[in-house]
């Protein structure tokens, strides 16, 4: 026999996920005057850097173009915070603007009610008990990251051996001795690449599809920042083509190490698909010198073993998915204007893609990293303060869900 859910009308808007993107437009809500209630599936902020990101990760971009709105990094942080800091930021920044999430609160449904002409928002908690907050406006920030992609090989069952996403590894000690297979060669990839080799295990990193290697910086400059600027004046296809030679100038041909590079230069082609460069972190000069080896497509896995489409078979004692995430959306989101249900993703690319229907609200589903995040995050709290201000005296005076009866 199910219990019924306990019912909560919330008078203000609902942000859906306590990451970055939560965080900041819950930020910029309340420095319009305008409170928010954030539902949180982990016991945690940020649960995605805390819980599945690997010991050595860095943030790749310089730290000014990865803040979130009204605060600044400490001055004392490096150019590049480490994991451990950027987590302390974010805590912080929860801090500094009064943030309290509810932790522990599984979405399983959001629907917009006809009837009532509100979102009814059902959860459920630690002990599976259910709670359906009931608003106008519904933000969804669980972003681009929230579920694993993990793809099915032929013969994965027969391995034998340790098959992980990076998710779950930590650190290359775990490792040390072993030959390691790196499924991906996007920026993950390439750093728990590099991560292994100094740890002393032997690994191998697959490249399916063709990547942009870039340097992480270039004449002095963040590769990012410096292509931010020549934006300002030039076209994308003539700094691509500046971004390529200075790139070939530092690194050499990443084709004779079995890195074939895109028909698009890098920007055009983050532009067009959303994926992203790798700004390399010393992860070629190991593939140079052979102590990263680079294997095309897998074939299919066997008993310890990997066979590849070249016909070359190597034995691996274990193998690691460097193959990124996926929205989770459409799983929760009974709404299918604004989100594909085929990627998760807002229909409309950026900058159009923050804005629904009905007051629905994306943040975070942007391609663009943080700077993207924070676009949204403004951009959504302007447009509820027009709202929340003309029907100011609709509103009752606003109470925590957690201490509301």
């Amino acid at each position: 026999m199910s219990t019924l859910a306990r019912c909560i009308w919330v008078p203000c808007p609902v942000i859906i996920g306590a990451g970055p993107s939560g965080l900041a437009v819950a930020a910029c809500l309340k420095e319009r005057g305008i409170p928010s209630l954030i539902l949180e599936k982990a016991n945690c902020i940020a649960s995605l850097w805390k819980l599945k990101t690997y010991d050595r990760l860095r943030l790749h971009l310089p730290k000014q173009f990865c803040e979130l709105p009204f605060m600044p990094f400490p001055a004392n942080f490096p150019t590049y915070p480490t994991k451990t800091q950027f987590v302390a930021y974010l805590e912080l920044y929860k801090n500094s603007f009064g943030l309290d999430p509810v932790f522990n609160k599984t979405v399983v449904s959001a629907e917009f009610d006809d009837q009532c002409g509100f979102w009814r928002i059902k959860t459920l908690g630690l002990k599976q008990e259910k709670t359906e907050y009931v608003s106008q406006w519904l933000i969804v920030a669980t972003g681009e990251n929230a579920d694993e992609v993990v793809p099915r090989i032929d013969g994965m069952d027969d391995f034998g051996g340790p098959i992980l996403h990076t998710s779950s590894y930590k650190s290359g000690l775990l490792f040390r001795g072993k030959d390691v297979l790196v499924v991906g060669c996007g920026n993950s990839g390439m750093e728990v690449s590099l991560d292994l080799c100094n740890s002393n295990a032997r690994p191998s990193l697959v490249v399916r599809d063709s990547v942009h290697v870039l340097p992480q910086e270039m004449l002095g400059k963040s590769t990012f920042g410096l292509s931010m600027w020549l934006l300002k004046w030039f076209p994308v296809r003539l700094v691509d083509r500046f971004l390529l030679l200075v790139s070939r100038f530092m690194l050499g041909d990443t084709e004779k190490f079995g890195l074939h590079r895109p028909e698009f230069g890098p920007l055009e082609l983050k532009n067009r698909s959303g994926k992203t460069p790798v700004l390399d972190v010393g992860t070629l000069a190991k593939i140079k010198s052979g102590n990263i080896k680079v294997c095309l497509g897998i074939k299919r896995i066997t008993h310890r073993a990997v066979e590849f489409v070249d016909g070359k078979k190597e034995n691996f004692d274990a193998i690691i998915l460097a193959t990124g995430y996926k929205s989770n959306v459409p799983q929760w989101l009974k709404e299918a204007d604004m989100f594909s249900e085929e990627d998760g993703m807002p229909k409309e690319a950026f900058p159009r893609g923050w804005k629904g229907e009905r007051g629905l609200y994306a943040v975070g589903f942007t391609k663009r990293g943080l700077l993207g995040a924070s676009f949204d995050a403004k951009k959504i709290a302007e447009d509820i303060e027009r709202q929340w201000k003309a029907e100011a005296t609709n509103f009752m005076p606003y109470i925590h869900p957690l201490t509301s009866s």
